[in-house]
C-alpha cells in the first residue's frame, strides 16, 4: 500500500514538473557578469537557455549545496560515532579475553567434567 502511495506522489511530482517545463519553454539570456564589468574586462560570457532548465538547474544546485553543507556539518557526529564504535569493539574484545581467562575451572576434576563433548 505504501509503495503505491509513493508511486502516486512521484507521478504527481512528474506531472507538475512536465507541466512547468512546457509552460516555461521561452529562451532566457544568462550572463556571467554585468554589462559594465564585462566591458571593462573585455569578455562577456552569456548563453541562451529555456527558462525551465534554469529553474531545474537552480533546484538541483540548491539540493546539492544543501547535501554537501549537511554532510560537512555532521562530520563531528560521524567522528564521535566512529570513536565510540572503536571503543565498543575494544571493550568487547577485552571482555571476551577476560571471560576466557576466568572461565577456566580451578580444579582438574571440574575441568574434566566441564570439557565439551565432541
Amino acid at each position: 500500500m505504501l509503495r503505491y502511495l509513493r508511486y502516486l506522489v512521484l507521478a504527481v511530482i512528474a506531472v507538475v514538473l512536465v507541466t512547468m517545463a512546457l509552460a516555461n519553454r521561452n529562451l532566457v539570456l544568462i550572463k556571467l557578469m554585468p554589462d559594465d564589468l564585462a566591458a571593462m574586462l573585455g569578455r562577456n560570457f552569456q548563453i541562451e537557455l529555456p527558462l525551465f532548465l534554469v529553474m531545474f538547474g537552480g533546484i538541483v544546485s540548491g539540493v546539492l549545496i544543501g547535501f554537501i553543507w549537511e554532510w560537512a556539518r555532521e562530520h563531528k557526529h560521524r567522528r564521535t560515532a566512529k570513536g565510540a564504535s572503536k571503543q565498543v569493539s575494544r571493550l568487547e574484545r577485552e571482555l571476551a579475553a577476560m571471560r576466557d581467562a576466568t572461565s577456566l575451572p580451578q580444579d582438574d576434576v571440574l575441568a574434566l567434567l566441564d570439557k565439551p563433548k565432541a
